[in-house]
C-alpha cells in the first residue's frame, strides 16, 4: 500500500512540541505497524532552517508555496507562542487554500487554527484552539464556531486541537481513524500517553479571577469575595457593603466588570476549591465549606459546569500522589 502523506506547515517562532509531538505519533504508529503507514514531511515558508520559540531549528523538507507536488492526505498547520499576531501573505494563503482543499483532511495544532481562518477554511466549522486565545479567534472569524474546552473536535474534512500536547491527542485519533483503535491504543501506551485523555482543556486554564475592575467600591467587593470565599455573598449583602440598593448593584457589577455578581462569586470559589484540590491535604467536604458551597455535591455539580471534570478527578490528575476519596 502507498504511504499516507501527512504534511505540518511550520512558520518561524513555531512551538517545538506542536511539531515533534504529532509527527511522534505517526512515527510510532509505523512501528507499531512495521511498515511505513505514514510518510511525513514538515513544510516551512522560506528555504532554510525554521527556528522554533525554543530557539532550536528544524530543517523543513518542503517550501510553501513551491511545494505544489501532489495533494497530501492530511496536512496540520503547527502553532506558535503569537501566532493569532501573525499576518500571512497572499500566495502562501492562496497555498494553504489549495492544499487544504485537495488533502483528504486538514486541521490544525494549538493556535495554528489561525492560519487556516485567515484561509478561509474555518468558516460554518466547529473548531477548537488554545483555551488563552479562544476568545480572539472567536471574534477575528465570527462565521467559525469556537468550542474553547475541547480537546480535539473533527468537522467534515476539519480536525482541530486545543494547545501544545493537545497535538499529541489529535494525531492520536487520526491514527485510530485510519487503523482503528487497537493500533492507537498500542501507540498510546509506547508513548506513555492517554488514549482517551479525561475532561476539556479548561481544567488547565490558569485564567481564573482577573485583577478587580470598575470603580473603587466594587474593586473594594470583589477583594473582599477573594478574600472570604465561605462567607454569604448574596446580592443583598454585597450592595449593603457599598451602600447600593441590591438592584442598582447588580446592574453595576455587571456593566463594569462584565460578570454577574453570582458568575463573579462562583468564579472565586472554583478558583479556592482548585488551588485547595491541588495541595491535595483537604476533603471534599472540608473544601466545599472552605469555598462556601453548600455540600460536596453542590461543589461538584459547579466544578463540573466550569472545569470540565469532576473535583475527586481535577485532584487525581493535579495533586501528586493524593489518594484521598
Amino acid at each position: 500500500m502507498t504511504a499516507r502523506s501527512v504534511a505540518l506547515l511550520a512558520l518561524p517562532d513555531v512551538q517545538l512540541l506542536d511539531v515533534a509531538g504529532p509527527l511522534d505519533v505517526f512515527a510510532e504508529a509505523n512501528a507499531q505497524c512495521g511498515r511505513e503507514i505514514y510518510s511525513l514531511a514538515l513544510v516551512g515558508t522560506a528555504p532554510g532552517p525554521i527556528t522554533t520559540s525554543s530557539g532550536r531549528r528544524l530543517l523543513p523538507d518542503l517550501i510553501a508555496p513551491a511545494a505544489a507536488g501532489p495533494a497530501f492526505d492530511t496536512l496540520l498547520v503547527a502553532g506558535a507562542p503569537r501566532m493569532h499576531e501573525a499576518a500571512l501573505g497572499a500566495e502562501l494563503l492562496a497555498w494553504l487554500r489549495a492544499a487544504a482543499t485537495r488533502c483528504r483532511r486538514y486541521g490544525s495544532v494549538c493556535s495554528g487554527a489561525f492560519l487556516l481562518g485567515q484561509a478561509g477554511l474555518l468558516d460554518g466549522r466547529r473548531v477548537t484552539t488554545h483555551w488563552a486565545v479562544a476568545e480572539v479567534l472567536a471574534e477575528r472569524f465570527p462565521e467559525a464556531q469556537i468550542e474553547a474546552d475541547a480537546i480535539c473536535l473533527f468537522d467534515g474534512p476539519l480536525r482541530t486541537a486545543a494547545g501544545v500536547t493537545a497535538g499529541l491527542d489529535l494525531a492520536l485519533a487520526l491514527v485510530e481513524e485510519d487503523l482503528g483503535a487497537e493500533v492507537a491504543r498500542r501507540v498510546a501506551a509506547q508513548l506513555v500517553m492517554f488514549f482517551k485523555r479525561g475532561g476539556g482543556q479548561m481544567q488547565f486554564s490558569r485564567r481564573g479571577v482577573s485583577a478587580p475592575s470598575g470603580r473603587s467600591a466594587l474593586q473594594e467587593i470583589q477583594r473582599w469575595v477573594a478574600a472570604h470565599p465561605a462567607e454569604d455573598h448574596g446580592v443583598d449583602r454585597l450592595a449593603a457593603r457599598t451602600g447600593m440598593s441590591p438592584r442598582h448593584f447588580a446592574r453595576v457589577f455587571r456593566a463594569e466588570t462584565g460578570l454577574t455578581p453570582a458568575a463573579y462569586v462562583e468564579t472565586v470559589r472554583i478558583e479556592a476549591a482548585r488551588r485547595l484540590l491541588e495541595t491535595g491535604e483537604v476533603a471534599l467536604k472540608q473544601i466545599a465549606g472552605a469555598c462556601g458551597f453548600r455540600d460536596a455535591d453542590t461543589l461538584r455539580r459547579a466544578f463540573v459546569r466550569r472545569v470540565g471534570t469532576t473535583p475527586a478527578e481535577y485532584r487525581r490528575l493535579h495533586a501528586p500522589g493524593d489518594t484521598r476519596p
